[in-house]
């Protein structure tokens, strides 16, 4: 025998292993960080065990009795587990009638298949594309009772929202919690509580006797439990047998926020942080990203955390309307434009040429000069364009950015029927705008392109959406058009894409950049064809930065402007902030 294996305190300790036991040890346990020794800990999670099992086939270590045990039981219902995931996420499963939904409403396969999959192991991770139902998909896993009584974490803007579909879709009884104040509550099937006020219940948690947790856009707690929503989530994840996350877009910045998100669905599945980085991540400048996103991607819906499908799925290409996508050029109007050419340039020469802090600085700052000045340069021939739409009778959509921008559209559009759901208003004006939305009461909703995650109902009158600035995340711009695209949309949605040459726009166009293609690998990992990170010489805004000299110096007469010499990693990471 070579070394000893026990179990203490939900981790596996591994001492007293020969050196070269040891080294190949390392080697298949990645996590363990590099130059240490015997002992060793591993966290405990059904995979870790099966791993375990395989090495001892090749070094027979000796194993404790409460070892031995745990390592039979993990073991045992690890293959139960895969079996049963196997079976469900064939081709030849075929998903029965939700149990519990209120008729006449009722669950697509696609939505029963992912409600089944949750029961069977308690855990999930959700990344079903915009539009395919996630809400549904979650009251369908408990609307019989299952894992009951359940919380419900929302967005503000969109708790009464669920209240509605609790209503619609089940029998079961819930109540929603608005306020900060904790206090007495009646028994109920469900409660609903929101990011916001969720910390300030987690001493009262425990009294509701909760089984099933559900965080809706969970990708708000992608900061983990450094905010005050994470702590509160985290005292909600340890009370509960049941965690399910859903979301479309966990991944709004670096890859490895995701450990922070899959940290609430299945705690310690991607073993402790230092081993998530070790295994899974690179430092590129002062963060870490996932290096391969296809990977973790493949990792997580291969060991049943995550479940993802899209539009292109055969179960859901039914029930998804078609969409349509439209590139539009409009005009640049430089009489709502006040430019400072010359304070771009210096920006631009300094993130090219200037010390690492200076070009860091310079970024931030020309990125919002010129998505600014981009926006209210096109204003005008966007609303021309949107009511063109309206006044061929269809209700609108628009997506932008900044607040100069909507006081434009709303001038312009001043005759039409405008509401506004952004960073701005409160949480009854957003609700007000919806239902205005909805009742034929306004034609056109303003949306800032980062506030309308988990709206739903749009798709009853709306099947255009406009883009009228854009974001640097192509995950962004993929969730507003699922507010017109989702399930019970009869009509082909078309999502307009008006641009203009000048401005940030023909480099916003062509780079997604690394946050895209961060997300698109860990949600899309068989997708194939996808888009690498840019190099590090075309980084966004040196793409910006080149472009503002080189406009400037063709409308001097001068030459073109050489390139650059390209950035270490380093110096290119602050360009991304």
């Amino acid at each position: 025998m070579t070394g000893r294996i026990d179990f203490r305190d939900g981790r596996w300790q591994i001492e007293d292993l020969p050196g070269h036991v040891s080294l190949r040890f390392k080697q298949v346990f990645s996590g363990i960080p590099f130059g240490s020794r015997p002992p060793y800990e591993l966290k405990d999670t059904p995979d870790r065990a099966y791993d375990l099992q395989w090495f001892l086939q090749r070094y027979p270590i000796t194993l404790t009795d409460r070892a031995r045990q745990r390592m039979e039981m993990s073991v045992a219902a690890y293959e139960t587990a895969q079996r049963t995931r196997t079976a469900i996420l064939s081709g030849t499963y075929v998903p029965g009638e939700a149990r519990g939904i209120k008729a006449p409403e009722r669950a697509d396969p696609h939505q029963v298949r992912a409600a089944d999959l949750f029961r069977t192991s308690g855990r999930l991770l959700l990344l079903d594309d915009v539009g395919l139902g996630k809400t549904v998909s979650a009251l369908a896993a408990i609307a019989d009772g299952h894992g009951l009584p359940a919380a419900i974490v929302v967005q503000p803007h969109v708790a009464d929202q669920w209240m509605g579909f609790i209503e619609r879709f089940t029998h079961l009884r819930a109540v929603q919690i608005k306020s900060r104040t904790p206090h007495a509550l009646e028994p109920r099937d469900i409660y609903v509580f929101r990011y916001t006020n969720l910390a300030a219940w987690v001493d009262h948690l425990p009294e509701l006797g909760l089984s099933t947790a559900i965080f809706d856009e969970i990708q708000e707690l992608r900061h983990g439990p450094s905010t005050d929503k994470g702590l509160g989530a985290q005292a909600l994840v340890d009370l509960c047998e049941n965690r399910l996350g859903l979301t479309a877009t966990p991944i709004y910045n670096y890859g490895d926020e995701i450990f922070n998100v899959v940290e609430y669905v299945a705690p310690g599945c991607l073993g402790t942080r230092e081993e998530f980085r070790v295994n899974w991540c690179r430092m590129h400048g002062s963060h870490w990203v996932v290096k391969d996103p296809e990977a973790l991607g493949a990792y997580l819906q291969g060991e049943g955390i995550a479940l993802r499908r899209t539009e292109d799925d055969l179960e859901v290409s039914q029930v998804l309307p078609p969409l349509r996508r439209m590139v539009f050029e409009v005009e640049w109007n430089e009489g709502d434009v006040e430019t400072d050419r010359e304070l771009q340039r210096r920006l631009a020469q300094r993130i090219l040429t200037g010390s690492f802090s200076e070009r860091g600085q310079a970024a931030r700052e020309l990125d919002l000069l010129l998505r600014q000045e981009t926006g209210i340069a096109k204003a005008r021939a966007v609303a021309a364009y949107v009511r063109t739409l309206v006044e061929g009778g269809e209700p609108v959509i628009l997506g932008g950015w900044h607040r100069a921008v909507y006081d434009i559209w709303r001038e312009a559009l001043a005759d039409l029927r405008v509401v506004m759901f952004t960073g701005t208003e409160s949480q009854k004006q957003k609700a007000e705008a919806r239902h205005a939305i909805m009742a034929g009461q306004a034609d056109v909703i303003i949306i800032s392109l980062r506030s309308g995650a988990g709206l739903d109902g749009l798709q009853d009158r709306v099947a255009h959406v406009v883009f009228g600035e854009f974001d640097w995340s192509g995950e962004v711009h993929k969730q507003l058009v699922g507010r017109a695209r989702r399930r019970g949309q009869t009509r082909e949605v078309t999502a307009h894409y008006l641009w203009t040459d000048g401005g940030s726009d023909p480099v916003l166009m062509s780079l997604l950049g690394l946050k895209a293609a961060q997300a698109h690998g860990i949600l899309n990992p068989f997708a194939g064809g996808v888009q690498a990170a840019p190099e590090i010489d075309e980084t966004r805004m040196r793409a910006l930065a080149l472009r503002v000299l080189e406009a400037g110096h063709a409308a001097d007469g001068e030459a073109a402007v050489p390139a650059a010499p390209p950035l270490d990693e380093d110096e290119a990471e602050i360009l991304w902030l």
